[in-house]
Parts: structure tokens; C-alpha cells; sequence
């Protein structure tokens, strides 16, 4: 029998993790767009706030937030409700792990995003504003194309940290494959194999993601290579 029978419950698991990974890398990539815009913003709150958040969150072990953020957010939404004569609103554990897991990724995302926008010459923008672009359109068609080539490598090396940190999720009581495989090295005696079997999956994700995301480093960097030439 395919892994001792335990092949589907760690395929469902396997299946969790992509999920939770894409939906949490959306939250973490929008947090940071908003806090690097944030830091090069000429408000001196702004600056302090995002500074703040990416201080703190960097600062503290990935697993001991995971924990500090999935309680404190159920207390204090508990707190709310009480508060307000609302009845109690339960976060679910799938919902948590994509919070959490984006909130602590999207300080890294900000500093790389942050970094990308000083990249891009100021004077793009200023030419898109004399061509009579507006600032959406500028965003859209100048600045953003331009950054992301910047932030890729950067972005590259968030995501398969991200990826990885999905395996911590089990401790929310998430089904996730890593539980899986907890759940059936107890029961046949053959641990090694099991958290072996999820970390070859790991592998595959991780290595899947990186010939997606050279994909789109060569895409973006299409311009400037035929510049060269």
C-alpha cells in the first residue's frame, strides 16, 4: 500500500501547504507594497510606523510571533466583541496560519520592495509626469515593471523562507503534511521515512518555485538585456 496508506493524508496536507504558502505570500506582498511606500513617504509617522514593524517583527524568532500573533489576535478580537455586545468570532486555524504567516513575511517583503523602489532612477518617474501619466499610470506602466526587476531576487529568497515556515503551521493545528507525516511515523514506528518523504516534497516546491521565478526574472529583464546587446 502506497506509503503504508498515509499517501492521501499527506497529499491533502501537501495541497494545504501550497495554499496556505500562495494566500499568505499575497498578504505579505501587499503589507509590504504598503510599508515601503510607507518608509519613502515624507510623513514622519508613516516612516516611524513601518519602521517600527519591520524592527520588531525581524527582530523576534519566526516561531515565538507565530504563537504571540495567533493567541493575541483571537484575545484581543475576544476583547472587541465583549466590548462592543457582539457575540465571540472564532478565527480559524487555516485563516490564522495566513495571517500570521503574512504579517511576520511581510516586514522582509518591505525591506525588499523598499529597496527596489530606490533602484528605479527618480527621474522615470519625473519623465512619465511630463508625458502627462498620472500617478496611477506611472505606477503601473514605469515604476512597477522597473522594481520588480530590482525586488525579484530578493522576492525569490522571501518566498522559499515562506514556503519553508508553512511547515510550522501544524502547531495551529493545522492538518498540514508535516503533521501528516508526525501522525504516521507514530503509528508504523518509521519516522525517518515519513519526515523524509515530506521533506522531499518541500525540496520539490522549493525547486519548482525557483525555475518559476527565474522564469519571470528573465521576463522582466527582457528590456534590459536587448539594451545591452
Amino acid at each position: 500500500m502506497f506509503l503504508d496508506g498515509y499517501g492521501p493524508l499527506i497529499a491533502i496536507g501537501a495541497w494545504l501547504t501550497i495554499k496556505i504558502a500562495l494566500l499568505s505570500l499575497l498578504v505579505a506582498f501587499s503589507i509590504g507594497m504598503c510599508c515601503a511606500s510607507a518608509k519613502l513617504s515624507s510623513s514622519r509617522i508613516a516612516v516611524w510606523s513601518a519602521t517600527v514593524y519591520t524592527t520588531l517583527i525581524r527582530g523576534i524568532p519566526d516561531l515565538v510571533l507565530m504563537l504571540l500573533i495567533y493567541y493575541s489576535v483571537q484575545i484581543w478580537l475576544n476583547q472587541a466583541t465583549e466590548w462592543l455586545g457582539f457575540s465571540q468570532i472564532n478565527i480559524d486555524p487555516f485563516t490564522a496560519a495566513i495571517i500570521t504567516l503574512g504579517f511576520i513575511y511581510g516586514a522582509y517583503f518591505t525591506e525588499t520592495l523598499r529597496g527596489a523602489f530606490l533602484s528605479v532612477p527618480s527621474g522615470q518617474m519625473e519623465a512619465a509626469y511630463a508625458y502627462g501619466m498620472s500617478r496611477g499610470t506611472a505606477f503601473r506602466r514605469i515604476l512597477f515593471p522597473q522594481m520588480m526587476r530590482f525586488a525579484l531576487p530578493g522576492l525569490s529568497n522571501n518566498w522559499q523562507v515562506l514556503l519553508k515556515s508553512v511547515g510550522l503551521v501544524s502547531l495551529l493545528g493545522l492538518n498540514d503534511m508535516v503533521k501528516a507525516a508526525r501522525q504516521a511515523g507514530d503509528a508504523t514506528a518509521e519516522q525517518f521515512f515519513f519526515y523524509g518523504v515530506v521533506a522531499i516534497i518541500f525540496l520539490l516546491f522549493t525547486s519548482l518555485s525557483q525555475l518559476l521565478l527565474q522564469y519571470l526574472e528573465h521576463r522582466y529583464s527582457h528590456g534590459v538585456r536587448e539594451a545591452q546587446l
